[in-house]
């Protein structure tokens, strides 16, 4: 169970970061390649919150244990979204919908979703 009363961090490119500024997130960093990263691993490491959304880019710039790590935490939980105007496929909705809540988001009917 999250803490609702901790925040929302974002951390990724400049882009990523500046689109959840407009909508009000104040705790955005811009962090890139193996800085942000590490930048990353302190904002998990530093509990101060309840999600943490990060770029699909400092995913591959994590070294496979602590990535491995990472996408099985819960608290706080780390999302990692695809990275802006890139080409490569990442994890789908339904994917993460199945990894993170356990759901199968394919399997619920209109009813189930009201």
């Amino acid at each position: 169970m999250h803490d609702t009363r901790k925040p929302i961090a974002v951390i990724g490119e400049r882009e990523l970061v500046i689109g959840f500024r407009l909508i009000g997130l104040r705790d955005t960093f811009v962090g890139l390649g193996t800085a942000g990263a590490k930048q990353l691993v302190g904002l998990v490491e530093g509990g101060q919150y309840s999600i943490i959304l990060a770029s699909e880019s400092l995913r591959s710039a994590l070294p496979v244990s602590v990535r491995a790590s990472l996408e099985k935490t819960l608290d706080p939980l780390v999302v990692f979204l695809p990275t802006p105007g890139a080409e490569e496929e990442g994890e789908s909705v339904s994917a993460l919908a199945k990894r993170v809540l356990g759901i199968s988001i394919e399997n619920l009917s209109a009813t189930q979703l009201r």
